[in-house]
């Protein structure tokens, strides 16, 4: 039965009260054609709340219990020297750490060749902003020439004005550098060529091949004078583009009108941290923008330079194989969806009692509802018959196995074989790390891949071991030996869990989106060090990676490291990052807590007042970092720490959040829609960002998203004139 309750903004399902325009977006656009009537639906959907919300209690209440007595574990003996064996069998026995088993694979099936078999660039993008949810699934492919000619990869960033022909004829030549280094060429080189074409099935430049015929995999049009041509290395493919007629090709020798390069190979459309989503009409922006890539009907309308565009969907592209026959490559990168973690909760789902539910639980059904309008299409994201999920910010083996029953329960709800989910662990909490082989286990049959995410892991470092001590500075943070040895061993223990040839290990963000020279120098590492994806900042900045994975062939680095056994231990990770000496003048510790309060600031006003989760962000140099909830939570936490052990009061940092929010009203004062911080310093995106820092030792876990929801809701209520 369906009748409007008290509130009429929410309408009775089943024992759920359910806002009234998450219900018509449901029952109108996400559950049709999904093979579910609606009232099975929301009876199953309410049963699943009630049955596994007391387990989603029960795990962070047992969260809470390990800080509490890990808090306690380090006030008592914070005046001794630190003892490394005592700690670990502290950590033992209150079962923070639990014992390594057996060595066991994975059996994850039906896992898609993008994620399987073919390293590459990530994606992660807000799900709400259609535009860039677009342009992270169309990143599939990319220009060199434009990625070379648009950005500081030459040195430089182009000149103001029209096409700078010295400019291009450096771009030209650094592709046929690029060209000769992965597809060499028997006697010549890419940029001496004169013609590209097919004969009895082997590409020929002028009369020439290529030193690996195999990797010539197809063409499009006349093979006597090809429109396209197909190359692939390390799994990746590259496609050559002739065209007399554009402004590059017809000055070109060959005809080279682009070269352009596979880039995102996936993408992860996110719900969780690059996102603000905080009530019943942000979630159903987020839901119906994963509908919409579902379906592949998602469209952004939008006006540059005075003229409206509409951005679709790009189509498959076909190609003949050498041999003649018909073949196509997919358009689009391959698409994760990042649900929320097991913490929050939102209100635009409440029980009988009126609780808000577990946002969490409300992402997997929903999502995964959607997800099923891909299976059901051709041509669509995953050719293996799975939805793929991206879980975040889970401790240890427990929540792990929870996420498993959870998806397990989904499944059985929408009429799913079981493991059709397939999941993403992120492994950058602290409890997760410590204990990754066993979180593994606990969805070996889900796992399709694992990422170590390094903002969020020091996070939690910091909030664990507050009690520990004060921490370094930052950047020296970083140095410290515990990360080395968590990258590592993330990497080592998926290998020995099976996931070679099955699952995505991946690196984290390159977070400076204007600094590509410098990310084509540095990022090299992450194929370097085993990792199958790494996640990039942009479309472009994909294409610029790509071009690390044709240099390392990651396949071949993972069976070295896997030949050459576990590089890191859990006793690294477990090296608290406190600050060894505190010689630091007044200065270095200002500048500090500055930087800190300048980062929080600039972030959390704009997550307040305009709702944006993720954004480039002036640091205090005015270098434009990406920043999310992640940064944020660390530099919270770093403030806090250092209030509690007196490394600086909190009158200092209070000056500093106030001259701080002086230079974050400065760097967006063209923005006409900004609403400065001072000289008042008494709206609520302030209060929010000192939320953060002065109640951040009470913070579960340390996570910004508690007050952050809060605040943001708050001022979603207020009138529109205050």
């Amino acid at each position: 039965m369906t009748n409007e309750t008290t509130e009429p903004n929410y309408l009775e399902r089943a024992s759920l009260r359910v806002a009234s325009n998450l219900v018509e977006f449901i029952e109108k656009e996400a559950l049709p054609h999904s093979g579910l009537f609606r009232d099975q639906f929301w009876e199953g959907f309410a049963e699943l709340v009630t049955d596994l919300t007391p387990k989603n209690q029960a795990l962070l209440r047992k969260r809470q219990e390990l800080q509490d007595t890990i808090d306690e574990w380090h006030r008592t003996n914070r005046t001794t020297p630190h003892d490394h064996d005592a700690y670990k069998s502290f950590l033992e026995d209150i079962g923070y750490l639990v014992p390594e088993g057996e060595a066991f694979e994975i059996e994850t099936t039906h896992i898609d060749p993008e994620i399987a078999h073919t390293p590459g660039p990530q994606l992660v993008v807000p799900i709400t902003n259609a535009r860039y949810a677009l342009n992270a699934a169309n990143a599939r492919w990319g220009s060199f020439y434009d990625c070379f000619y648009g950005t500081d990869v030459m040195g430089s960033l182009p000149p103001k004005g029209g096409y700078d022909r010295g400019r291009g004829a450096r771009v030209i030549a650094r592709a046929r550098v690029f060209l000769d280094h992965a597809f060499p060429i028997t006697g010549t080189s890419h940029a001496d060529v004169r013609r590209y074409h097919v004969q009895d099935g082997q590409l020929l430049m002028d009369d020439l091949p290529l030193d690996q015929p195999e990797k010539f995999v197809g063409y499009k049009g006349d093979p006597r004078a090809p429109q396209e041509v197909v190359l692939k290395n390390n799994g990746l493919h590259v496609v050559l583009v002739f065209d007399r007629a554009h402004p590059i090709g017809s000055r070109d020798q060959a005809l080279l009108a682009d070269v352009q390069i596979e880039s995102a190979i996936s993408a992860i459309m996110d719900c969780e941290d690059s996102v603000a989503c905080v009530d019943a009409e942000d979630k159903v922006t987020a839901y119906r923008n994963w509908l919409g890539l579902m379906l592949g009907t998602l469209e952004a309308t939008f006006t540059r330079d005075g003229t409206g565009h509409t951005r679709k969907l790009r189509l498959d592209r076909a190609f003949h194989a050498p041999g003649g026959t018909p073949f196509t490559l997919k358009g689009r990168s391959f698409l994760w969806v990042r649900n929320v973690g097991h913490l929050m909760q939102n209100p635009a789902i409440k029980t009988a009692d009126g609780d808000d539910i577990f946002e969490g639980l409300m992402d997997a059904v929903i999502t995964t509802l959607i997800g099923m309008h891909d299976l059901r299409r051709d041509s669509g994201n995953s050719v293996k018959g799975s939805i793929y999920v991206v879980k975040p910010k889970m401790h240890g083996p427990e929540e792990v196995a929870f996420c498993d029953e959870i998806f397990s329960r989904v499944e059985n709800l929408l009429g799913l074989p079981q493991y059709t989910v397939k999941i993403g662990l992120m492994d950058e909490e602290r409890r997760t790390s410590v204990n990754l082989k066993e979180c593994i286990r606990a969805a070996k049959h889900r796992i399709a891949f694992i990422n170590t995410g390094f903002l969020d892991r020091t996070g939690d470092e910091i909030h664990t071991s507050m009690e520990a001590g004060p921490f370094s500075r930052k950047d020296f943070i970083k140095r410290k030996s515990w990360i080395l040895g968590y990258e590592n061993q993330n990497v080592d223990i998926g290998l020995e869990c099976g996931l070679f040839g099955k699952a995505q290990i991946g690196k984290g963000m390159w977070a400076m989106p204007d600094q590509m020279a410098a990310m084509l120098e540095q990022k090299i590492e992450h194929p370097k060090a085993g990792a199958t994806c790494a996640w990039v900042p942009s479309p472009t900045a994909a294409t610029i990676h790509a071009l690390h994975y044709h240099m390392v062939d990651v396949m071949t680095v993972q069976k070295k490291l896997k030949a050459g056994g576990r590089r890191a231990y859990v006793d690294t990770l477990l090296d608290i990052p406190l600050a060894t000496y505190q010689k630091w003048t007044e200065s270095q510790i200002m500048r500090e807590v500055e930087n800190n309060a300048q980062g929080i600031l600039g972030y959390v006003v704009r997550w307040i007042d305009h709702g944006v989760g993720c954004s480039k962000v002036p640091d205090i140099n005015d270098v434009g970092l990406m920043e999310d909830r992640a940064t944020c939570r660390i530099s919270s936490q770093h403030l806090a720490n250092w209030m509690h052990h007196g490394v600086v009061t909190a009158q200092d940092v209070m000056s500093a959040m106030r001259k701080m929010a002086e230079v974050v009203d400065r760097q967006n004062s063209q923005d006409a829609t900004y609403k400065p911080m001072a000289p008042g310093f008494d709206g609520i995106a302030f209060q929010a960002a000192c939320d953060l820092v002065f109640k951040g030792r009470e913070a579960s876990s340390g996570y910004t998203e508690p007050v952050l929801h809060a605040r943001r809701l708050e001022l979603k209520a207020a009138p529109a004139s205050s």
